[in-house]
Parts: C-alpha cells; structure tokens; sequence
C-alpha cells in the first residue's frame, strides 16, 4: 500500500517549520544554528535520513515487482529462410515462413501471482514503517544526548562559578589569618576541575551534535540547538494495554503475516505450475509464396508423471516454507511481548528514578551545600567539608540530568516496542511529575 499523502504531508509542514526556524546568522558563524523541538527533529529525520530513503526505494521496487508478475508475456515474433541452397544464401529462398504467436498463462496463475505480489508489497511496506519507527526512537534519543550534554554543560559552569566563589573565601580567610594555605590550594584545585570538566563538556556536545546531525541527513558540521530542555515525562499507560496494542501494530507482525499469505499463494501456484496447462496463440503465413495465412491454437500442459519429483522438490520446499513462517510468527508474537515488556520495566524504572533524584536527592545536596557554604564563611566547618558537599550537589545534578534524560529516551523506546504513540493511551496513575 501506498504510504498516506497526508501523513507524509505533515511531517513536511513539521520539517519546514524547523527548517524555517533558524538563528540570524552572527559574525564568525559560517551558518545558521537550526533550533529544532523534539517533535520537528523527529519529522526531519523520517523526510531525510537516508536508511528511510532506502527502505522506501525498496518498497518502491517490490510494487514495480508486482506488475512485472503479473504482466502478460509478450508476443513472440519470428521468421525461417528455408530450403537455402547454402549457409547465408537468402535471396534464392523459396519459403520464407513469418509467425507471430503469444501464450497466455492459466488464468489463477494471474490470480495467485496477484497474490503474492500484493503481499510482498504489504511485508515491505512494514518494514518501510519499521524503518521510520527505529529512525524516529533514533532521532528521539539523539535529541536527548544533545539535550543532556548541554545540561550537563549548565551544570558545570554553574559548579566552576562556585569553585571561584569558594576560592574568594578562602583566600579572605587565608588573608585574614584564619585557615591554612592547603584551604586555598584544595579551592584551586577544585577550580582547576570544573575548568578541565568544561572542556570534556564541549567535546561531548560536538559528539552530540554529529550524532544528531547524521540523523537528519545534514552535514556533520552544521550548528544545532534544542529548542526544547528535558524534563520528567509523564506517566506510563497499562501495561496489558500496551502489550495487546504492541501484538496488533508491530510491523515484525505485519510483516510475518504478509509472509505467510505471499507462502500460501506461492505453495498453490507451485502446484498448478506442475499440471495446469498454458494456452498459445498464434498467426502463420509463408511470404515467400502466395499463401493464405494459417491460425494456431492450443495448451501446453506439463505431465508431472516423475511425481516423486515434485513431492520431495518444489512442493516439499514450499510446504516447509510455510511451516517456517507459522514457528517465525509465534515466536515473533512471544518477542515482541518479552520486548514490551523489557522496555516497559526499563521506562518505569527510569521515571521513578528520575522523579526520587528531583523530590529527594537533589534537594537534600543542595540544602546540605548551602549549609556547608554559610557555616564555613561564618569559620565553622572546614575546607574539606565544603567541597564535599559541592562534590555531593555536582553529582545529584549529573545523576539529575542522566536520569531525564534515560526516562525519555526509554519512553522513546517504550514507544518503538509497543508501535503507537503513547500519547494515545490514559495514564495508568497521575504522573510522576508536571511537565517542564
């Protein structure tokens, strides 16, 4: 079947909006910065990436297949020189006999290669989709590591920009002659981190933007930006749900199933090959001579009478064909239930981790910090206490910014194993948390 005009219509409408949207370009930048939401980053990728592309053009060759098999073979034209008086001496030639004939298949051979073609249409076509749905959970969670790596980028300029502050204060106090010169080293040292943490961070991000960018079909090199930030995704729909969901919309299903009626058809066409017979048509005539033109008629009919041949050879191929299919097809079917369920726990786990680290950890190290900061510039706790606690508050937002960003990406994966958008189905409970 011909992918929906309309669908295809949309993800262009979504895909120029991204590409309209574009940064003026500043001095020193060779292009604009595309700022890309996940949704447009998503539509982009199906338009353009080039596995896409090649599965369609796949598709595209197995409809054009399709007519080729149940095209009517063409007329045969052919003409003799006959009673030559010798090797290529044709004008002496007393007979020159002209025929034009054409044999027409059985017409169920029509049908059942119909049938086949049909349904190879249909498998490649749910792998087409499968294609766009391994592609789009691809650009999803490239979207997020780019995502991530610039919070991860925040966060360390955030930590840097505390190391420094932290620096003044110890050399106050040292200034002032109430802590050691190691208090002003083990400050300098921190700094010195969260500068070499920064210069990792930009490297990631460039990584990121790669990953991104051959994704969406464009040049590696091309200036990205996340129009959007990660936040907590929303709740999880039933798993029964999603499982009897999953069992109807896989395309591995879908395809399996187109298989299997392409196995069956071809099964019945092997038989009929072997012992229906073919008509053939034809029109004579001598234009050596003058003669009447004479007509043909008649069938080709094979004679299976070395049956043991068939039986043990095409039949017996097509028959363990489709036994192959129905055991490929239950265990595709117990597959896919064992992925939905794999990814379901891999996303559910993923959001209550996220949720804990937002309303429990990161709360706690950043209280604990603050307490730490204000104690040691009132001379309460020590150096060593403070960094500690900035350690313990850099590692809740790492942990923070991971956590985001493995619960959206596995709801992307979530979503690719189940085969519809999540969106479609009710919470199970409220969400773990708001949207950001």
């Amino acid at each position: 079947m011909r992918p929906s005009i309309g669908w295809l219509g949309l993800l262009a409408c979504v895909a120029g909006t991204a590409s309209a949207q574009q940064r003026a370009p500043s001095p020193g930048n060779a292009a604009d910065t595309l700022h890309l939401t996940r949704a447009q980053a998503v539509a982009t990728a199906l338009l353009s990436n080039p596995q896409v592309t090649i599965a369609r053009e796949q598709y595209l060759q197995v409809r054009a297949q399709r007519v080729s098999g149940i095209a009517i073979p063409d007329p045969v034209l052919s003409t003799e020189y006959d009673s030559l008086p010798g090797p290529f001496r044709l004008s002496p030639s007393a007979s020159r006999p002209l025929s034009l004939g054409l044999t027409i298949p059985f017409p169920d051979k029509f049908r059942l290669q119909n049938t086949i073609g049909v349904a190879n249409i249909q498998s490649s076509e749910a792998q087409l989709r499968l294609t766009q749905q391994l592609v789009a959970t691809q650009a999803a969670q490239a979207y997020d590591s780019m995502m991530v790596s610039r919070m991860h980028q925040r966060d360390l300029l955030e930590a840097r920009d505390l190391a420094a502050d932290f620096l003044k204060k110890t050399e106050a106090r040292f200034n002032a002659g109430t802590v050691a010169r190691l208090d002003v080293i083990k400050a300098q040292v921190s700094l010195s981190q969260a500068e070499n943490a920064l210069i990792a961070s930009a490297r990631n991000i460039t990584n990121a933007d790669a990953a991104m960018n051959r994704i969406l079909g464009r040049p590696l090199g091309a200036p990205l930006a996340p129009a959007e930030s990660l936040a907590v995704p929303g709740a999880l729909p039933d798993l029964d749900a999603l499982l009897a969901a999953a069992l109807r919309s896989r395309q591995e299903l879908k395809d399996l199933e187109a298989q299997q009626r392409a196995a069956r058809a071809n099964s019945q066409l092997t038989r009929e090959q072997a012992i229906l017979p073919d008509l053939f048509l034809s029109a004579n005539r001598d234009i050596g001579v003058s003669a009447p033109m004479w007509y043909n008629i008649g069938i080709a009919m094979p004679l299976p009478v070395l049956f043991w041949q068939h039986t043990r050879g095409d039949f017996a191929q097509a028959q363990h064909r489709e036994a192959e299919l129905a055991a490929t097809y239950r265990d595709a079917r117990a597959a896919v239930g064992q992925d939905v369920r794999e990814a379901y726990a891999n996303a559910d786990a993923a959001l209550r981790q996220a949720v804990y680290i937002r309303d429990q950890l990161l709360p706690s190290a950043r209280e604990a910090y603050h307490v730490a900061t204000v104690s040691y510039g009132l001379g309460g706790l020590s150096a060593l206490d403070v960094l500690d606690a900035r350690s313990s508050l850099l590692d809740a937002e790492s942990q923070y910014a991971d956590a985001l960003a493995a619960a959206n990406s596995a709801r992307a994966d979530l979503e690719r194993a189940v085969g519809v958008p999540l969106n479609t189905f009710a919470p199970a409970t409220a969400p773990g948390a708001p949207r950001e």
